[in-house]
């Protein structure tokens, strides 16, 4: 066998450790993996990760589908081919240590990712080191990318006070200083003064500059320059803020108000002090924020800004690539220990303000109740024809609280984000759901803090919501 042939079945089989490993780990081993001596030998390095789709090998060379590389970006999944690989007991890339798994690594394949972490000091080179500790370098590029913004601890913080950008890579180089940028009215770029940057490049403290207004954050480096996915002070898909005459309509009239902590205008409030008991029992009275659209007309309409269907406000058509987002502050004097965040959609099928059915598009509708936010479907509710024969409604559960068991924003405003694909997947109990929700279904929300299938601790919390909004990804 040749030994191009060779290193291509070594890392055929290697590919296909990665693809069985959950077997084989379950499998008895007879010959253990051991560390074998003398040197290794990289002949080249193909990259396998699957944003790789060109192969640019030499028609001799067409054997897997990796690309022959000789630079990649963290993260990206690598395969060595060489000599005596087994012979590897540690491997840098750069000054950066890369996770060795025996379960990859052949005499003529190792099968490695690029670490994430950005290098301090830059060589170029990948280094394997044996166990007696001779090193072998081998010269190969890490890209590191431009910054990643992916959150602001405020979306809605104040001109003035102090976000944390979090993401990756925001990289501040001595020669090229790392830069931070918000738009003005005139949608220009004004810089923001940066406080601190983690040592880990992965978030940064800034100051909101005194002009910004609505619009993407802008990051520089001297990897380049990027744009958050975020708005700072978004608009776009605002269902709610409590200040455009759409409000909430339903059974109960939670608290809503303005003050000197308010972001801006009014906010609503949540539990406001009263007991919630250990297992998050039913209190909506004090923690249900309910729209249901709709209005007293026979047939029922759906005016505008009160009791128009969410769907004609936002398009839902895509909720799968959208997120759920809102502002939230909770003082440290009455933290959240207990009940979910049971937040739910629903179609003009399930509920709506009045039921004067058919409304004015002909449609069949159901009436103000609580039967669809508990599990529609269930014996408990055969007593109800309709709802006997529905599916419960996916609906996300927000419990930050479990983490720690104690939750509060040490009363500032946070933004929350939900992306609904992946947080619209549980049932009134806390079990899942598989997410299956449709553009029609987002017609009425209710926010209730309730059950969500886990024990905290009983407490009194205090929850303010503003600026409720859907937002493409």
């Amino acid at each position: 066998m040749n030994k191009m042939k060779q290193y291509t079945k070594g890392l055929l089989l290697a590919s296909a450790a990665v693809a069985g490993l959950s077997l084989a780990a379950c499998k008895d081993q007879p010959d253990k993996y051991e560390v074998a001596g003398g040197t290794p030998t990289v002949n080249y390095v193909r990259c396998l990760s699957s944003e790789v789709k060109n192969n640019n090998d030499a028609a001799d060379m067409h054997y897997t589908n990796g690309e022959l590389v000789v630079e990649a970006s963290p993260q990206s999944t690598l395969a060595i081919i060489g000599e005596n690989l087994r012979s590897v007991y540690e491997l840098y890339f750069n000054d950066r240590k890369a996770v060795l798994n025996n379960s990859y690594i052949t005499d003529n394949t190792l099968i490695v990712d690029v670490p994430k972490d950005v290098p301090i000091q830059v060589t170029d080179k990948i280094y394997l080191i044996t166990k007696s500790k001779d090193t072998v370098a081998y010269d190969f590029h890490v890209i590191i990318p431009a910054p990643v913004i992916t959150a602001m601890s405020c979306e809605y913080a104040k001109p003035g006070d102090r976000v944390t950008l979090s993401g990756n890579y925001m990289v501040n180089d001595a020669g090229v200083p790392l830069e931070v940028f918000f738009r003005n009215a005139n949608d220009q770029d004004i810089p923001a003064t940066i406080n601190s940057i983690a040592g880990d490049y992965t978030s940064v403290v800034v100051t909101v500059p005194d002009e910004a207004a609505e619009g993407p954050v802008t990051m520089t480096s001297i990897y380049g320059t990027t744009l958050s996915s975020f708005y700072y002070q978004d608009s776009r898909g605002m269902l709610f803020d409590f200040d455009n005459g759409r409000t909430q309509q339903g059974w109960h009239a939670r608290t809503i108000t303005t003050g000197d902590n308010a972001l801006s205008g009014n906010y609503l409030v949540l539990g406001e002090g009263a007991t919630m008991s250990e297992d998050g029992g039913w209190d909506d009275g004090n923690n249900s924020f309910e729209y249901w659209c709709g209005d007293w007309n026979s047939p029922q309409t759906y005016p505008d800004p009160q009791g128009i269907r969410l769907f004609d406000v936002v398009d839902f058509s895509k909720a799968e690539n959208m997120s759920l987002k809102f502002e939230m502050c909770i003082p440290a004097s009455n933290p959240w220990a207990a009940g979910a965040m049971q937040i739910i959609f629903a179609p003009t099928s399930y509920v709506t303000l009045s039921g004067n059915s058919p409304d004015i598009y002909g449609d069949a509708v159901q009436g103000a109740n609580n039967i669809f936010f508990r599990c529609p479907g269930q014996s408990d509710w055969d007593g109800h024809e309709f709802f006997s024969k529905q599916n419960p409604l996916p609906r996300a559960l927000y419990r930050p609280w479990t983490t720690t068991g104690s939750f509060d924003t040490a009363d500032q405003w946070i933004t929350v984000t939900l992306p609904i694909a992946s947080s619209f997947v549980y049932n009134f109990d806390g079990s899942g759901l598989p997410f299956s929700l449709k553009e029609e279904d987002f017609a009425s929300l209710t926010i209730f803090i309730v059950g969500g299938g886990v024990n905290g601790t009983e407490c009194n919390p205090y929850i303010m919501i503003d600026n409720i909004r859907a937002i493409p990804n």
